[in-house]
């Protein structure tokens, strides 16, 4: 399944009073993480509700914590299709300081028409299953400074 990598500088505004990072600030990351995995394989959520009038909304997300993150740390999240259903797409992230995974999850997301009349899910082309099936790994935090988001 296709993967993306990323890396994201941990800042002031995401840690508590001791300088450790706070725990919302993961799915802070794993959303942003999933919006640039889309951007890596060419289906940007902005070009799919131009285009398709499809918006990926999150319908469940789910995070476990395994060691602290601290200010200044460059963490790298690795996200990689873990499930493609009818009309859902599972990314599975995991959040890592060097070597050490820090933490992990998922976002469920659905595949949904957004219209004037009604918002639904639908299921999803075939050509796009394809795309996300591929066996493709990009490596965005190689080729840039670390997002300061």
């Amino acid at each position: 399944m296709r993967s993306n990598e990323i890396d994201i500088l941990v800042n002031w505004g995401d840690t508590d009073k001791a300088g450790i990072v706070y725990y919302p600030n993961y799915f802070k990351w794993f959303d942003i993480a999933g919006h640039q995995f889309f951007r890596s394989c060419d289906l940007a959520p902005s070009k799919l509700e131009l285009e398709r009038q499809i918006i990926v909304p999150l319908l469940d997300a789910r995070c476990s914590f395994e060691k602290t993150l601290l200010y200044d740390d460059v963490i790298t999240v690795r996200t990689v299709v873990e499930e493609i259903n009818n009309k859902t797409i599972k990314l599975k992230h995991e959040v890592f300081n060097g070597k050490t995974r820090t933490g992990h999850g998922y976002e469920l997301r659905g595949w949904v028409k957004q219209t004037a009349e009604e918002i639904k899910a639908v299921p999803i082309p075939q050509e796009v299953i394809e795309i996300l099936k591929e066996e493709v790994h990009s490596n965005q935090s190689k080729s840039r400074t670390p997002f300061n988001a």
